[in-house]
């Protein structure tokens, strides 16, 4: 009995270490966070807000996506407002984003254009980056498919 509770309380204690990191950043920020993963794993950066329908409706396919393929790593950028901070932190807690995720902290314009020169601001915005080179493989607005998802991965892989 006393060895079920034990392992009961470890459990517990273990699942409540479990927490969001949400770290404000500008683009620059998360371009070296980016390039901290050259040659190891390809890069998903998936800005997205929890006021954004299809962000929120492709959320969980991409956390998925970032469980299964090992090869990979998984950046997502709030864009939300600093008032919705504890939101964004529910929405990545509720879907089991415990590594860094970051919030936008730099004004629009300026975001938008550290980010990609040819975004327009639309979200969701993804971009993939190459796993060998770090360079840019592809990148869309716009909520996609998992299949284009997965075409777009592989080509990172294998850039």
């Amino acid at each position: 009995m006393r060895l079920f509770f034990s392992s009961v309380f470890i459990l517990v204690f273990i699942l409540g270490c479990s927490q969001v990191e949400l770290v404000k950043a500008d683009s620059k920020t998360i371009h070296d966070h980016i390039a901290s993963f050259r040659e190891q794993k390809a890069v998903l950066l998936n800005v997205w807000a929890t006021t954004c329908a299809p962000c929120v409706e492709e959320f969980p396919m991409i956390v998925d996506l970032g469980k299964e393929i090992h090869d990979l790593e998984i950046v997502f950028v709030s864009a939300d407002f600093d008032d919705n901070i504890n939101e964004v932190i529910d929405f990545l807690y509720d879907h089991h984003v415990y590594r860094i995720s970051y919030i936008k902290n730099e004004k629009d314009q300026p975001f938008i254009n550290g980010i990609h020169s040819t975004w327009t601001g639309s979200l969701p915005f993804t971009i993939l980056f190459g796993k060998n080179s770090g360079e840019i493989v592809s990148y869309w607005e716009g909520k996609e498919q998992e299949s284009k998802f997965r075409k777009h991965i592989q080509l990172a892989i294998n850039e």
